[in-house]
């Protein structure tokens, strides 16, 4: 398993999602934000506790997570 050091999930914080730890900034509101085309400097500017560090890992946490949960596709 995968070992990600910024990335806390704690059912008192968030319900449980995956954030970075110290925050209440989940992995997907960093992947929704970077989705429509907000840069790293804009989230940078916009969540100062948040580190380039931090947005790499959850972007490397859900590209993981995803890894973990693919579906077998079976031809039609």
């Amino acid at each position: 398993m995968e070992q990600f050091t910024r990335i806390t999930h704690d059912v008192g914080i968030m319900g449980g999602k995956a954030c970075i730890a110290g925050t209440r900034i989940t992995v997907g509101m960093i992947l929704m934000q970077i989705s429509e085309g907000t840069t790293i400097n804009e989230l940078l500017a916009e969540y100062p506790n948040l580190t380039v560090a931090d947005i790499s890992e959850a972007l490397r946490y859900a590209a993981w997570a995803i890894g973990t949960r693919e579906e077998l596709i079976v031809p039609a």
